[in-house]
């Protein structure tokens, strides 16, 4: 974790906030500091670190996480998308694709190691992005920060009814099989400039690992 500190004090795009040693600890720190950014590794067990995130979804939904792994199936994938994590890195990546993760997690997007998201989807290969209307877009760029049909449907003034028909239409264009996979995929699909982001300023990461 030292380690881990000098590097983002080297950066000036990050500033490190703390670590901690305990899951219960590391929540009454983020609801104190308010990160933007928290990560975290799965030493005992996946089911606490799920249950860590859901608590950190609830109670900071402004804090994004990040899971630091050594391996995980595609199964597991899934289901921390599902719990509003962020971001999935194995720890035996370089320092340079742990600040690319924070990056792109700061900015709005979610992040997958490539041999990761390899094993979730068939969708690297491909060559044209498929042509989406711009409610579409806008649709994908709220899935790719986590929201839900309601949520999306809040935010775009329409029903989560016609978030569901805009997304079949999504689904079908682009050949993934749901919100999860498009999320994992979207930067590698489109310009990122067609997707809307979240200014990269004032980005706190806070490292929090049990």
């Amino acid at each position: 974790m030292e380690g881990l500190e000098k590097v983002l004090q080297a950066t000036t795009q990050f500033v490190f906030a703390g670590s901690c040693s305990t899951q219960s600890q590391g929540i009454s720190e983020i609801l104190s500091i308010k990160p933007q950014l928290a990560l975290t590794d799965h030493a005992t067990g996946l089911k606490s670190t799920f249950q860590f995130a859901s608590e950190i979804r609830l109670f900071a939904p402004s804090t994004q996480v990040i899971l630091w792994v050594n391996e995980m199936s595609e199964v597991d994938c899934f289901r921390a998308l599902q719990l509003g994590i962020r971001g999935i890195l194995k720890k035996s990546m370089p320092i340079s694709a742990l600040l690319d993760c924070l990056s792109a997690v700061a900015s709005g997007q979610m992040w997958m190691e490539h041999s990761i998201a390899g094993s979730v989807s068939g969708l690297t290969g491909r060559k044209n992005a498929p042509r989406l209307t711009p409610r579409e877009l806008e649709i994908v760029n709220l899935i790719c920060k986590g929201m839900r049909n309601k949520e999306i449907a809040n935010v775009l003034l329409i029903t989560p009814g016609t978030v569901k028909v805009h997304l079949m239409h999504i689904f079908e264009k682009t050949g993934v099989k749901d919100r999860f996979e498009l999320a994992v995929q979207a930067r590698k699909m489109f310009n990122p400039a067609e997707l809307d982001s979240m200014p990269r300023e004032h980005v706190v990461a806070g490292p929090v690992s049990r």
